[in-house]
């Protein structure tokens, strides 16, 4: 027979898929999954599951209630992210208040929810009303789903995934930058799945230049799940006619360029549906990095995928913002010089054990992958 602590480990893992659903969904919300329970004759048994919907509401606590009804009366609640006890400007019923009208008389929360508005209120309320409140389990496990919602109300930044291709030889692409098709279609089909889970794709404007690309998601059922693409600009030189902008009016473009950018090319990327944003220019005179993320995180970005190059993958890492970072290998040579895709400076950080963890290796179709974890 399991124990109490095995049983809450156990329902916490299915919260925690439950908010994984809702990843690049959510935003400016966290995607938090909730589980409702009630004894049964063999033990506990699920009457009631959800995630926060897409914008953001309904929360997951709400839709888990929803489906419990009169079930969840006497039960427990697990949910991945302390209920929130505010009322804010969209309305709605705050997760304190609908936990304690559905009747749980226990909450088991992986993790307590840094926004100052929260921070710790919601789980006193609910022991205040007399509800046991256990906190911190699988709570490793929660903090990195919430990644991007804790650094955006903690530090005002989304987090950043960098994602990067190379080749066996370790090369992103042929002299020159030219295009080169380096992933096989499983892995492909993997980077289309992980554009869907975040809010935005973020990359240079040179990658632009040289690519071409849509940035949209491709995969049967997933196709409205496309998120921002944002492009990094310092002199607004995404051409009118690119893939991007012709397709700004199905899937939305925000370029974000340098103040003294031309006022003329701004108005033409406008006219075209692009929304265009300025930072300031950093010490090397391109766009300073910190205040672009920033920015983006005031719009309500929590998560950025940026599969901007390798030029602007080491300028993360070395700044400290590339929280996730995946390399995947082709078996494929290119057999001549090109453009390295690890360069050294974020190479080095990945082999530092104390700054990137491996968080998963394996093996998707033809080609190799590592998912490092940022750990300081």
């Amino acid at each position: 027979m399991p124990d109490r602590e095995e049983i809450d480990r156990g329902f916490m893992r299915q919260a925690l898929e439950l908010g994984a659903l809702g990843l690049g969904q959510t935003w400016p919300n966290p995607s938090v999954g909730a589980v409702v329970t009630r004894e049964g004759p063999g033990g506990p048994v699920v009457v009631g599951a959800g995630h926060t919907q897409p914008g953001g509401r309904p929360h997951g606590e709400a839709m888990a209630f929803e489906q419990a009804g009169a079930a969840a009366a006497g039960g427990t609640l697990y949910v991945t992210l302390e209920p929130c006890s505010h009322r804010t400007l969209r309305g709605g019923t705050p997760c304190v208040e609908r936990t304690l009208l559905a009747g749980v008389s226990r909450v088991v929360s992986a993790m307590a929810d840094p926004n100052p508005r929260i921070a710790g209120l919601g789980h006193a309320l609910l022991r205040s009303a007399g509800i046991e409140v256990v906190t911190g389990v699988l709570e490793d496990q929660a903090q990195r789903s919430h990644r991007g919602h804790v650094l955006r109300v903690t530090q005002g930044r989304p987090m950043v995934t960098f994602k990067v291709a190379r080749t066996a030889d370790g090369f992103a692409g042929g002299a020159g930058q030219a295009r080169l098709a380096i992933s096989c279609p499983a892995a492909g089909e993997w980077v289309h799945r992980q554009r869907a889970h975040h809010d935005a794709i973020m990359l240079g404007i040179g990658s632009v230049l040289a690519d071409d690309p849509l940035l949209t998601v491709r995969l049967s059922g997933l196709e409205l799940r496309s998120p921002v693409r944002v492009v990094l600009d310092t002199a607004l030189r995404l051409p009118p006619a690119s893939q991007l902008v012709q397709g700004a009016d199905a899937v939305p473009v925000w370029v974000i360029a340098a103040e003294d950018a031309p006022v003329e090319a701004e108005a033409r990327l406008v006219a075209a549906g692009v929304e265009v944003m300025r930072v300031a220019r950093a010490a090397d005179g391109h766009l300073d990095l910190a205040e672009a993320l920033r920015l983006l995180a005031t719009r309500g970005i929590t998560r950025v995928f940026s599969e901007g190059g390798p030029t602007i993958g080491e300028k993360l890492a070395l700044a400290g913002f590339a929280d996730e970072v995946i390399v995947s290998t082709s078996p494929v040579e290119l057999g001549e010089a090109g453009v390295v895709a690890v360069r050294p400076g974020l190479a080095a950080l990945l082999a530092d054990p104390k700054i990137y963890a491996v968080a998963e290796s394996g093996v998707l179709g033809h080609d190799r992958f590592q998912h490092f974890t940022r750990i300081a």
